[in-house]
C-alpha cells in the first residue's frame, strides 16, 4: 500500500496538527519566483513521463484532492501543475452545490461516481470534505440532506470522519494513490486577492458575492479544517498543508509532491508475453523485408 512521502508540510498522523502552526508563506530561501518556476517546469516534465507509464502500467489510479478557502489558488494550481499531462489520462471534477439527485444519496456518492479508473489521474477540486467543512460551518445545510441527525452534531462529524477514513483506506487497498492538498492561504492574502478581482475588470467574472460574506466565518472554517485534517491524514491518504500566499512556490511544492509520490510506486511499462514478443518480431521482419513502395511516376 502506498505511503506518504516526507515533507515539512505533511500533516502528522497522530492528531497533533494545529492550523495556528501551519505557515501560509514559504521560508525566505524558497521565495525566488524564478527558481520556483524552474522547479515547476522540471516537475511537469517528470510528471509527463510518469503519467504515460501509469497509463500503460494500468495497475494504479491517482486521486488528487484540493481543498482551500476561496481565492487560495486551487484552479490555477491544477492548471499549472497538470498542463503537460496527456488529457486522455487525466480527469478533473469540480464539486459545487449538490444537485437534487445527489442529495438523495449518502454524502460520498457523488464523488465516488467520479473516482479515476486504473491508469488515470483524477483531480477533485473540492470533494467529499465539503461535508465536514462547509456543512459544519453551516449546519442548516443538513436540512436539505434528509439524513438522520443525532442531537449532538459533534457525533455526526465524528461519524463522517470515520466514513471518510474507511472510504480512503478501501481505495488505497485497491490501488488508488490518494494525495490531499490543503492550500493554506492567510486571511490578509485572501483579502488582497478579492480586491484584485474587484479592481481589475478582466477578473470581475471571478467575483462571487458570497465569497466576501464567508470571511466572517473564517475562525469557524479554520477550526473545521483543523479537525478534518487531524482526523483524516493517514500514511495511505496523507494531507499536505501547503503555504498558499506565494503561488509560484505553492505550485512547485504540489508538483514536487506528486512526482515524488509517483516515483515510489515502481511503475513500469508492461512486459510482453514471450509468444506476443515473437509475433511482434515476425511482424517487424516482414515489414522490413517488404521495403518502401516505389514513388508514383
Amino acid at each position: 500500500m502506498f505511503e506518504a512521502v516526507s515533507s515539512p508540510y505533511l500533516v502528522p498522523f497522530d492528531g497533533t496538527f494545529r492550523v495556528a502552526d501551519a505557515p501560509t508563506r514559504p521560508p525566505r530561501k524558497h521565495r525566488s519566483r524564478r527558481a520556483n518556476k524552474a522547479r515547476l517546469a522540471e516537475c511537469r516534465k517528470a510528471l509527463y513521463d510518469l503519467q504515460r507509464i501509469l497509463y500503460a502500467h494500468d495497475r494504479r489510479a491517482v486521486l488528487l484532492v484540493f481543498q482551500a478557502m476561496d481565492a487560495a489558488g486551487k484552479d490555477s494550481t491544477i492548471r499549472h501543475v497538470l498542463s503537460g499531462v496527456n488529457p486522455a489520462g487525466c480527469r478533473v471534477y469540480s464539486f459545487k452545490k449538490p444537485s437534487a439527485e445527489e442529495l438523495e444519496h449518502d454524502f460520498l456518492w457523488r464523488t465516488t461516481c467520479r473516482l479515476p479508473e486504473r491508469g488515470l489521474i483524477g483531480v477533485f477540486n473540492r470533494s467529499y470534505y465539503e461535508e465536514v467543512l462547509v456543512v459544519r460551518v453551516h449546519p442548516e445545510l443538513l436540512d436539505h440532506q434528509m439524513v438522520p441527525r443525532p442531537s449532538d452534531l459533534g457525533l455526526l462529524w465524528q461519524e463522517r470522519f470515520e466514513s471518510i477514513r474507511d472510504h480512503e483506506r478501501h481505495l488505497a487497498r485497491n490501488g488508488v494513490v490518494i494525495l490531499k492538498f490543503w492550500l493554506n492561504v492567510s486571511k490578509d492574502e485572501q483579502r488582497r486577492r478579492f480586491l484584485d478581482r474587484l479592481e481589475q475588470p478582466h477578473k470581475n467574472w471571478k467575483y462571487e458575492p458570497n465569497d466576501v460574506r464567508e470571511r466572517q466565518f473564517w475562525d469557524q472554517y479554520m477550526a473545521a479544517y483543523e479537525d478534518a485534517l487531524r482526523a483524516t491524514s493517514r500514511p495511505w491518504a496523507p494531507w499536505y498543508a501547503i503555504p498558499a500566499d506565494d503561488k509560484p512556490f505553492m505550485r512547485a511544492c504540489v508538483a514536487d509532491l506528486i512526482v515524488r509520490s509517483l516515483q515510489t510506486l515502481d511503475l513500469q511499462y508492461p512486459r510482453l508475453d514471450p509468444e506476443v514478443a515473437r509475433t511482434l518480431d515476425a511482424m517487424r521482419r516482414h515489414l522490413r523485408e517488404e521495403g518502401p513502395e516505389a514513388p508514383p511516376a
